[in-house]
């Protein structure tokens, strides 16, 4: 597989991981009983920009592994995924 596919995949992988690591263990202002006047209360007390990184980069390695290694080299893809429907051609 060239470099820059794999590179691309593992963009792609890494994007969408950050927005399902973002919401983990965040607390909020009201949860922290220090709500900034100007914002909402919904709003992070503290936020971990390295913290979400790092998990993220992480997860999103161990996904792109198991996808080479399932794709790459067990020669598993698309058309290995069972149809649940009937064929209409």
């Amino acid at each position: 597989m060239p470099l820059f596919s794999t590179f691309a995949i593992y963009f792609i992988i890494w994007w969408v991981t950050l927005f399902a690591v973002l919401p983990l263990g965040v607390r909020t202002q009201a949860e922290e009983n220090s709500v900034v006047p100007g914002s909402v209360e919904s709003a992070p007390a503290k936020f971990n920009a390295k913290r979400v990184v790092l998990l993220t980069t992480i997860i999103a390695a161990v996904i792109q592994l198991a996808w080479y290694i399932l794709s790459v080299r067990l020669g598993y893809g698309i058309d290995s995924i069972p149809r649940f429907y009937p064929k209409f051609y």
